[in-house]
């Protein structure tokens, strides 16, 4: 059977016009990806004492992130957290974090994100992540209860390195 040529130049232009930018969309990098660094002057701590200062490291992994923090506590002390997680819902361990010793990750959109993180199994606390649109500002909002059961609702606004 014979297609007419206009056919087959239609399909040829929606096809080399189309597939480029779903490829590029499919590519493009999640905008969390990179190293973050803590404004507390913009960040609220209920309760405090506030965070002196914390670095955060986000890497692509596949379908999920390689993250890690290095906090200095109010008290001068340091912190470092590390984990590797999927955006499947399945519970992965957490290092240095005292709060939690599991998350679960869930993709809102390229700008959002859900956590869960538990201790022992009960959930303590749960976060969402904002990138804003032009990359450069990440939001972290946390709400839940610390090790000794006391309850936070903490949001910590980082800048883009």
């Amino acid at each position: 059977m014979k297609r007419p040529l206009s056919i087959i130049v239609v399909t040829a232009v929606t096809l080399t016009l189309g597939l480029p930018p779903l490829r590029v969309l499919a590519q493009t990098p999640d905008p969390l990806i990179g190293t973050w660094e803590l404004n507390v002057a913009k960040s609220t701590f209920n309760p405090g004492p506030p965070l002196k200062s914390s670095t955060r490291k986000f890497e692509a992994v596949g379908d999920g992130l390689k993250f890690s923090a290095q906090n200095v506590n109010a008290d001068g002390t340091t912190t470092t957290i590390q984990w590797t997680a999927y955006f499947d819902g399945k519970d992965y361990p957490i290092t240095g974090d005292l709060n939690a010793d599991t998350l679960s990750l869930t993709r809102i959109d390229r700008f959002n994100t859900e956590g869960t993180f538990k201790k022992a199994g009960k959930v303590t606390y749960h976060v969402k992540r904002v990138v804003s649109q032009d990359g450069k500002v990440w939001t972290l909002t946390a709400q839940g209860t610390d090790a000794q059961g006391k309850p936070f609702s903490h949001v910590l606004v980082f800048d883009k390195r």
